[in-house]
């Protein structure tokens, strides 16, 4: 009697789990379209539900916020480990000045400042935070003809507090293939 009882609570204990692994919100919160043209591969990525109440308390705070987007560019390997043909880091941060109520948004990408705004309107924040359009990352000379590759987003916040930005930790991630035909 014990033992099925036991039974049945590691059954719904696991149904529960996949479940909350299967949401379509889960596997949509990071969006990654890739498009090759004019010799360099442009992505376009959206991070939905990434500007959180805890994540708008933050920047009212003062807080410097920072959105960090790794993009990976990788050939598919059948039957062996993916090889990384190529890293770009972009990053955005926004700073609150109370006394001005004004935003500073900066926008970097490896490293080099690539623009920098001030802005008033915090729907404009949450889009320059979370929304890229076309960003030509990688040189399609580094690509093979006729392969198979994808691109992998992986968006991390900082500050970080006890709990979490994003329900699964502190980092997300999406991806997108497409096969590369000069």
């Amino acid at each position: 009697m014990r033992l099925s009882n036991l039974h049945r609570l590691s059954v719904c204990v696991g149904a529960v789990v996949l479940l909350a692994l299967s949401t379509p919100a889960a596997a949509e919160i990071l969006r990654v379209r890739p498009l090759v043209r004019d010799g360099q591969v442009l992505v376009s990525f959206q991070l939905e539900q990434g500007f959180t109440d805890q994540v708008r308390e933050f920047v009212k705070s003062g807080l410097r916020t920072t959105f960090t987007y790794t993009v990976e560019l990788k050939l598919r390997v059948p039957a062996w480990v993916d090889r990384t043909v190529s890293i770009a880091v972009v990053s955005t941060t926004v700073e609150y000045d109370n006394l001005t109520r004004r935003h500073t948004i900066s926008r970097t990408l490896d490293g080099r400042m690539e623009e920098s705004r001030v802005v008033e309107d915090e729907a404009i924040v949450r889009q320059l935070m979370t929304n890229f359009e076309r960003l030509p990352l990688f040189d399609t000379d580094l690509l093979e003809q006729n392969r198979e590759y994808y691109v992998m987003v992986r968006a991390e916040a900082r500050p970080r507090s006890g709990a979490a930005l994003w329900p699964w930790g502190g980092s997300t991630s999406g991806m997108a293939k497409f096969t590369f035909i000069p």
